[in-house]
């Protein structure tokens, strides 16, 4: 929708180092930037996001195949964007539907 990012921010952490995962931003056409080890800060955004992930999501689910498994993170994905209520904005959506 947006196009692919210059870059993809993560940390060292075992998903990011997977082959398979590098090579995938690599045939997109992005690059990597990994932060400092040891430094969550630099990457406050992610490590939030990260948490809100796996505690409303990932935490909760048992995905028997790829295609629900994009079915249901989809879902969660246009619900965090466009209803869930963050608080740094307000407790507004970041991305309301229109």
């Amino acid at each position: 929708m947006r196009g692919v990012p210059s870059f993809i921010r993560s940390d060292n952490g075992p998903e990011f180092i997977a082959k398979i995962v590098r090579n995938w931003i690599t045939a997109v056409g992005a690059k990597t930037a990994y932060i400092e080890p040891g430094s969550p800060w630099e990457n406050g955004y992610c490590e939030s996001f990260n948490a809100r992930l796996r505690d409303e999501l990932l935490n909760g689910e048992v995905f028997c195949t790829l295609k629900e498994a994009q079915n249901i993170i989809e879902q969660w994905r246009t619900h965090y964007n466009t209803r869930r209520s963050h608080s740094a904005l307000g407790y507004r959506p970041s991305a309301p539907e229109t």
